[in-house]
């Protein structure tokens, strides 16, 4: 079997792409990214939809249909994402009302990084966060956090390319 990357996505990829390339004007992008999800290969943390859904309403009934992309929290992903916060309290805003998702995305790719057993994703061949989020300087962001765990980091457009997409 082809092994192809596996995409652990982050919310602001998922509003920027609503914002940018509407579900309603772009529907083959978002055929291929549920394509992709429901192959298993781009995936969520539940903390992700919380956050999504209080951010952009707009996406309420899309994300509703996504059963595959969200993946409830395990106790693995509870404990890297502690020590995650313990290293990098600034990630992981205490005072929003809304959880904060990023430390529980790296976390998930972490998790699914270190399975011994690759029973999760047995034709992976590389774990990438997807999120708009840049490294600028020493600011505490997702690719700082990831730089430090050797987790490659694109955007939704690098997904796009990397998958050979063009619409």
């Amino acid at each position: 079997m082809k092994k192809i990357d596996f995409y652990v996505i982050d919310t602001s990829s998922i509003i920027e792409l609503n914002r940018k390339y509407p579900i309603d004007v772009f529907p083959n992008l978002w055929k291929k990214v549920e394509e992709l999800i429901n192959k298993g290969f781009l995936i969520s943390p539940e903390e992700v939809r919380k956050e999504v859904l209080a951010l952009d309403d707009s996406l309420k009934n899309w994300i509703s249909k996504q059963k595959k992309l969200f993946k409830p929290l395990t106790p693995k992903q509870i404990e890297i994402a502690r020590e995650i916060i313990n290293k990098y309290p600034s990630l992981a805003e205490v005072d929003k009302e809304i959880p904060a998702a990023d430390p529980f995305v790296i976390a998930l790719a972490i998790e699914l990084d270190n399975d011994p057993q690759k029973t999760l994703t047995p034709t992976a061949k590389g774990k990438i966060i997807v999120t708009e989020e840049r490294l600028r300087g020493e600011r505490i962001r997702i690719p700082f956090v990831c730089k430090n765990y050797d987790i490659e980091c694109i955007n939704i457009i690098e997904m796009c390319r990397a998958q050979g997409w063009k619409f």
